[in-house]
């Protein structure tokens, strides 16, 4: 893992310039983003976890997540293909036989961020040892380059249930048009994208859903040195 990701640092891997930077992105460098794919063995007296992201807004009760029926599935997570963009053919290189022979090009994707995980049937199909095997062929990025998402795709092909989409919306830290009602009325919100809330390059008309829960008296938030 660390060989493949930190090969950033040999130019003769990589070509040159913008994308050579994108490798060194804290996004793909770090190993705490491979985690999620550890999750039995991290939480070992576990049947089921909800994994929710860092940059997201929890704005309904959750609760009802747990009685969502996966169907024998692993992972319950929202789609988010449309007409013809976020399908497996963005994230993965149908020119290597290995993803043709084994993915179809216009399997809908699906979001991290937000996802309940069935870990009894995640140890049952061996979700870790799927992962590490994609990861293993790999190793000289032909199958994909960067990023958790496209090997979690890859992972989890077949096992994925799709929830409503109102429990998770997403683009609201890179798309300006997305619906106000459809933000409000998500239980949970999320700030994929480089526009984070904490940040000044943040759209304006979404901080407000994020910032009405900071505590700006909290001495780790006046550290940040966020503003109201």
């Amino acid at each position: 893992m660390k060989e493949y990701y930190f090969k950033a640092d040999h130019p003769t891997t990589l070509s040159s310039g913008s994308s050579n930077l994108k490798y060194r992105n804290p996004k793909y460098l770090s190993m705490l983003n491979h985690l999620r794919f550890y999750l039995p063995e991290v939480y070992p007296k576990l049947d089921k976890i909800l994994f929710l992201d860092d940059d997201i807004v929890v704005q309904k009760d959750l609760t009802g997540l747990w009685r969502v029926d996966l169907h024998g599935k692993v992972n319950g997570a929202v789609e988010t293909c449309g007409e013809s963009f976020h399908r497996f053919d963005k994230y993965l290189n149908f020119s290597n036989p290995h993803i043709s022979r084994n993915f179809d090009p216009n399997a809908c994707g699906w979001a991290y961020g937000m996802n309940m995980f069935d870990l009894k049937e995640w140890k049952k199909k061996d979700i870790t040892g799927i992962y590490h095997k994609w990861q293993n062929m790999n190793e000289d990025r032909v199958l994909w380059k960067l990023g958790t998402l496209p090997p979690g795709l890859m992972t989890f092909y077949g096992l994925t249930h799709p929830l409503n989409k109102s429990w998770h919306v997403l683009g609201l830290g890179y798309n300006p048009s997305i619906d106000r009602n459809e933000i409000e009325n998500a239980a949970v919100i999320h700030y994929n994208g480089n526009m984070k809330p904490w940040l000044e390059l943040a759209m304006t008309k979404y901080r407000p859903y994020w910032t009405k829960y900071i505590k700006y008296d909290h001495p780790y938030i006046r550290n940040c040195n966020l503003h109201e």
